[in-house]
């Protein structure tokens, strides 16, 4: 069950806001958001966080600097989710652009699993077939994107080879750091950088700075080389900041802006453009949106169903012909994606539906799965895919709003677990006090707040099971297990317009920067199924009172849509929705995109019936 509430914000920053000239639906949605003045939503390159407050950067910049000078081979070693794979594309598009001898490998998920692993090491050294793409001999130093601040056994792997590691990455560090010869994180401990929410890319595109600084100091950009432009790097930068889901604050959202600005002008890479084509999305209206929802997965489908570097090949090549042949696999890769996330996510709810009984919502016209009684859900299925068990859980848990960890089989009687978890519990804290209380139950783990990976045998699926719901009862109270779906509240008539969506598209929403969502009363006054499994509708304020209380019909009819549902709605619905300016043939109207709706319940609490 769910309630609504109105996003709270202080009326000091609204009445600020106000008096700098902002609209008053703006200045309350941007209020909420913890502005306080116009300057915070500046997003000119100049206030950028300088590199130079990133622990360790100018070291590991001299370091590289040295390298490339003396012609050593550097091997990128990158995760297989987006933001690994456009990490590793700012690293081998900048390396190369600076005289770099610079080669990439990234695991294969199914066959090595995350990170720098002491497989992945002897593989790079060539003790297990070829190294990377293209090369054969064995490198002299490992940069890890993304991923190597838990690599302790693969950083000791590799400095037995002789190989010395450089270790770029934004993931929570454990207990013990791995003993590389250089590591640049901003969550490392005494790191002072203002921004704890880089993307391993944005890390990524930071070094890249400073190593240009570093070259620029030692006098290597003289005449014929040329410094090189970092900027155009900018649209990797921010597809792989939205697409990893890191919270957009004042120094995420000027890179994602610029890269942006980039994609509009027509600027972007090879790659982002082909991908942009085969979602039929047009770059001069592209937004956060297009790269969270539409490019994100294409290229995630790379890393869950076959190997990242089709995607990384994608984002590095200059060819524009070679880059839509690549999107267009992509694109087919995310669409077996979606039908084996469908299958995955049915048999899910068959499991807890055996285990649940239905019951009726409140005043709703479809049955829905009654909330678990337990704190958190463990789940797994022999026959569910291990690249896609990671968006299963992100499903399940924003469905019953629990701690979600779904397991798919692994190799060598493993199962690999993929967690997402709910605001106010922290999962890999959660994963680091079950491994301390049940040693050994864990083989492996690691990742955020919100999001975590893990590794069990297949024989203690049921103790993890128990182990993990103990540590939820214990994080978590009931009141933590009942979702609360904020929204920015209702807008008068007069405010439902093109101009306010012009200016809400304009902004840079996404994590911990939400989109507006606003929640008013309408009356359903025609519906169709367009799609086979969306509705589209035609909405009414309803009827409001006015000052003689006499009660006055609103005349205008909105468009709205609600996406994945194809029951009827009731004739009146409350509805969560957000603002969007539909483009066709030429016109531009106004559509709403409802979030949720339910049907209002007289003289009773409010709950949620149906969600997108």
């Amino acid at each position: 069950m769910s309630n609504t509430i109105q996003r709270a914000y202080p009326s000091h920053a609204y009445d600020a806001l106000l008096r700098h000239g902002f609209h008053p639906v703006l200045a309350r949605v941007y209020a909420a958001r913890g502005i306080e003045e116009p300057a915070q939503l500046e997003v000119d390159w100049s206030r950028l966080i300088p590199f130079s407050r990133l622990k360790n950067i100018s070291l590991m910049a001299r370091f590289l600097a040295e390298a490339i000078l003396a012609r050593k081979r550097l091997l990128i070693v990158a995760d297989y989710d987006s933001d690994g794979a456009t990490a590793c594309a700012v690293a081998i598009r900048a390396l190369r652009q600076f005289g770099a001898v610079v080669d990439y490998l990234v695991p294969n998920r199914f066959e090595y699993g995350y990170g720098l692993t002491p497989e992945i090491v002897r593989l790079a050294a060539g003790a297990v077939g070829a190294t990377a793409t293209g090369g054969t001999s064995r490198p002299d130093i490992l940069i890890t994107v993304d991923n190597g601040i838990a690599s302790v056994e693969g950083v000791a792997e590799a400095n037995r080879f002789g190989m010395q590691v450089l270790v770029t990455d934004h993931h929570l560090p454990g207990d013990e750091l791995p003993d590389a010869a250089v590591i640049v994180n901003p969550n490392q401990p005494g790191c002072d950088f203002p921004s704890k929410h880089l993307a391993g890319v944005g890390v990524m595109f930071y070094l890249m700075l400073a190593l240009r600084a570093e070259l620029r100091a030692n006098g290597v950009f003289r005449a014929p080389q040329k410094e090189p432009n970092l900027a155009i790097l900018l649209d990797l930068v921010a597809l792989g900041t939205v697409a990893d889901v890191v919270k957009l604050d004042d120094n995420n959202r000027i890179l994602v802006h610029q890269g942006l600005q980039r994609i509009r002008k027509g600027r972007g890479c090879a790659g982002i453009n082909a991908l942009l084509q085969v979602a039929r999305r047009d770059f001069q209206r592209v937004s956060a949106y297009e790269l969270g929802f539409m490019l994100g997965p294409r290229l995630n489908a790379a890393g869950r169903l076959d190997d990242m570097s089709l995607g990384i090949e994608c984002l590095i090549t200059d060819d524009a012909s070679r880059a839509s042949q690549i999107a267009l696999q992509l694109d087919t890769l995310n669409r077996k994606r979606q039908e084996i996330e469908a299958d995955m996510q049915d048999s899910a709810l068959t499991m807890l539906e055996n285990a649940l009984l239905p019951v009726p919502a409140p005043q709703s016209q479809h049955p829905t799965i009654k909330a678990p009684d337990t704190h958190s859900l463990s789940l797994f299925d022999p026959s569910w895919h291990q690249g896609v068990i990671g968006i299963l859980a992100s499903r399940i848990k924003d469905k019953f709003h629990r701690p979600v960890i779904a397991f798919a089989p692994g190799s060598n009687g493993e199962l690999k677990g993929s967690g997402r978890s709910i605001t106010g519990f922290h999962l890999r804290d959660a994963l680091d006090l079950v491994s301390k209380r049940y040693p050994g139950l864990l083989l492996k783990f690691g990742g955020h707040s919100a999001a975590a990976g893990l590794t069990i045998l297949t024989g203690d699926f049921e103790k993890f099971r128990d182990a993990f719901e103990q540590t939820a009862q214990a994080l978590l109270a009931p009141a933590d297990l009942k979702r609360i779906i904020e929204t920015d509240g209702d807008l008068d008539e007069s405010e439902m317009n093109l101009e306010l969506a012009r200016h809400l598209t304009e902004q840079i929403w996404g994590q911990g920067f939400a989109p507006p969502t606003f929640s008013s009363r309408f009356c359903v006054e025609d519906q169709r199924v367009v799609g086979q499994r969306h509705l589209k509708l035609k909405l009414r304020r309803q009827e409001t009172k006015i000052r003689d209380g006499e009660r006055m019909k609103p005349k205008i009819l909105y468009d709205g849509i609600l996406f994945s549902h194809a029951s009827p709605l009731p004739d009146v619905i409350e509805a969560i929705y957000r603002l969007q300016i539909n483009e066709f043939n030429g016109s531009s109207t106004l559509q709403f995109i409802l979030e949720h709706w339910f049907q209002p319940v007289p003289d009773a609490q409010v709950t949620l019936s149906q969600e997108r």
